[in-house]
């Protein structure tokens, strides 16, 4: 387990052990009296979980635009990372293909997303194939379609092929730049997790004592995900171009365009009789390869998938493409979103459940509540946004949070803002806004839903990121919460029109210790000489660099003579810390978020005491990408709820006293 290592510049809390919580005396019902209804931008998306096998599934359920013609479709998400980058366009299909009259069901597997958590060590290949069938007799259920048509992106098209022959009434296959072979895949994810090794700071992976235990386990981890031995030995052998004919008929195959690879696979079951078209389009990358934020909804590759679907449903038989009444009747029966049952380390041991959510707002807000069994709660949680990240979190940390503080009697939101996730967007706001200006709105909507639904009054702001900006945001504005845990925040003041992309306070407080280390560096002179470092933009940053040092001794000064300056960071802490409220701040080592921290607030930080405590935390990336750190920050984060709730505090709502 990585250390917990003193800051000389900052306070650094020692954790004590958590004492027993305090419970409020509210009530909890475990099983509401009416399901919680979920509207998004699409009104006929529907939550719900269902079963496959042991487990249960999360899922969404795009009702058809207008009626069915008989054929439906599943979509099978690609693994880890790229399945949390490519979510947002998973949803643009879904909401697609829909649209052209094909109820369509996207989902997690086992072990991921929202979906069932599963044992780490097994061998995951099968039970995902397992999902896929289990998915696909849902969606015939619920719809009544007899025919579906498997969509698959990346690991998911190798999966949707090879569930292909367990399923019943699949007639047609697209796979979206599939994984042919997965030895080749295990060899791209070991590369890509190489790079990210080699391109770290060095001081940041110096310690091995967070990474995975291969010579325990054999397991890997991928950008925050861990694959098992048994995975990778299962994967390892996966080749679609050995495999026998398929069951389906028609096959659609999009390559992309800067790597094509699934030419010849497309060939081999053309000649085999498959119906097959295949296309390369640009798009994969922005899709599936950039952090959340910054992905493109690939309109190409949905172009042509809603062609191609048009196409197919012309060429069903006639007797496929309306549903019988029975079907209709059957259809109508069903609609609960249900909950997914969490158990306890003993076998049928029930501690809380999970169950969709959605919260009125000027766009509607969806968040997965977990609430613990407990008829008396200790609490509640909402954990905000990570960036664009939907409400599973960075490598779904906000999920193994929310399932270890429902232990302790808290109930906990996973909160998607507006724009981000599967919540609406505001009319005539963009999606994907990391810093929505309205967030503090989203913010009290849920508070508001927690108190009437649940009768909690102690309410924790959590978030990683941009997350943690939002946590703090809500506290000054003077929201009703008890206490804010903040993660590696990047910055503590945003307006709208600035950009994710230009020069950030970030760069400013963390570069010039870099260019310093890099003074030394021939290969650095050498990238100076040849004219490929940006000389101005070292010139910038420094200049800006100097004016922080100038603006937080000034800022200081006007503290101690209770002068308030605009966007000042210290008298804002105070203020948040004169209300009672307990302040909670959690970095790796080397984040800009630290300096940032010293600069802005400067010595108000130690004069608020016991109210704000700071933690540092060692070999960890700016998202806890690997297990290790992972597990330190999540206990850090949990000793400080159940630490800080069991003391008595004045509420957020209470008057605030003049002056710092």
């Amino acid at each position: 387990m990585d250390a917990v290592e003193q800051d000389p510049e900052a306070k650094l809390c020692a954790l004590d052990q958590a004492p027993n919580p305090c419970r409020a005396k509210e009530t909890l019902s475990a099983q509401p009296t009416e399901p919680m209804r979920v509207a998004t931008d699409d009104a006929a998306a529907v939550p719900l979980y269902f079963d496959s096998g042991a487990r249960r599934l999360f899922a969404w359920l795009h009702r058809a635009a207008a009626g069915t013609d008989g054929l439906g479709v599943v979509i099978c998400k690609p693994f880890g990372y790229e399945a949390l980058c490519a979510h947002r366009s998973v949803r643009a299909f879904a909401e697609a293909t829909a649209a052209l009259g094909l109820p369509t069901l996207r989902f997690d597997y086992s072990g991921m997303g929202d979906s069932s958590d599963i044992d780490a060590n097994a061998e995951h290949i099968d039970i995902w194939l397992n999902d896929i069938v289990a998915a696909v007799e849902e969606l015939r259920r619920r719809t009544g379609v007899e025919r579906v048509c498997l969509f698959g992106l990346r690991l998911g098209a190798l999966l949707a092929t090879l569930a292909a022959a367990r399923c019943n009434g699949v007639v047609a296959l697209i796979a979206v730049t599939p994984v042919i072979n997965g030895g080749r895949y295990l060899r791209e994810l070991r590369t890509t997790r190489l790079a990210a090794l080699l391109g770290a700071e060095s001081a940041e992976w110096a310690s091995t004592s967070g990474e995975a235990q291969p010579e325990s386990t054999g397991s890997m981890e991928f950008s925050g995900y861990t694959m098992s031995a048994a995975t990778m030995d299962a994967l390892s052998r996966a080749d679609l171009t050995a495999f026998a004919a398929p069951t389906f008929s028609e096959l659609l195959v999009i390559d992309r365009h800067d790597l094509p690879a699934a030419k010849g696979w497309t060939e081999r079951l053309a000649g085999l009789g498959v119906r097959t078209r295949y296309d390369v389009l640009p798009g994969f990358v922005e899709m599936t390869m950039v952090a959340p934020q910054f992905t493109v909804i690939p309109n190409a590759m949905m172009a042509a998938v809603s062609e191609w679907l048009s196409g197919l449903k012309r060429r069903l038989p006639e007797n496929l493409r309306n549903p019988t009444a029975g079907q209709r009747e059957r259809v109508a029966a069903i609609s609960e979103p249900g909950v997914l049952p969490l158990y306890g380390d003993l076998v049928g041991e029930v501690i809380g459940a999970e169950r969709p959510a959605v919260i009125g707002s000027a766009a509607p807000l969806f968040g997965i509540v977990t609430e613990p069994r407990a008829r008396e709660v200790s609490g509640a949680v909402i954990l905000l946004s990570v960036g664009a990240d939907y409400h599973i979190g960075a490598s779904r940390m906000y999920v193994s949070l929310a399932r270890r503080w429902v232990r302790r009697g808290y109930v906990v939101l996973r909160l998607d803002l507006a724009g981000l996730g599967d919540s609406g967007t505001r009319t005539g706001r963009p999606d994907n806004e990391v810093f929505p200006p309205a967030a503090l709105d989203d913010i009290r909507s849920a508070m508001e839903f927690l108190c009437d639904r649940y009768g909690v009054r102690d309410i924790t702001l959590a978030g990683m990121c941009s997350g943690a900006y939002h946590a703090l945001r809500a506290a000054v504005a003077g929201l009703p919460t008890n206490r804010i845990l903040m993660v590696n925040p990047q910055n503590f003041f945003w307006k709208e029109g600035m950009s994710l992309q230009t020069l950030q306070l970030a760069e400013v407080v963390r570069n010039p210790g870099v260019y310093r280390e890099r003074a030394l560096s021939a290969k650095a002179w050498r990238r100076l000489l040849t004219g490929r470092v940006n000389i101005w933009r070292i010139v910038k940053i420094y200049f800006h660099r100097a004016l922080f040092a100038l603006e937080s001794t000034l800022r200081d000064l006007a503290r101690r003579l209770r002068v308030r300056l605009p966007r000042d960071l210290g008298w804002e802490l105070q203020e948040i810390g004169a209300k009672g409220l307990q302040i909670v701040f959690v970095f790796a080592r080397g984040e800009p978020g630290i300096d940032l921290l010293k600069i802005q607030a400067g010595s108000a930080i130690k004069r608020l005491g016991d109210l704000c405590r700071i933690h540092i935390i060692d070999s960890a990336d700016h998202t806890f990408s690997r297990s290790g750190p992972r597990s330190v920050v999540e206990e850090i984060l949990s000793r400080e709820l159940v630490a800080r709730s069991a003391a008595p505090v004045v509420t957020a709502s209470a008057p605030v006293e003049s002056g710092p």
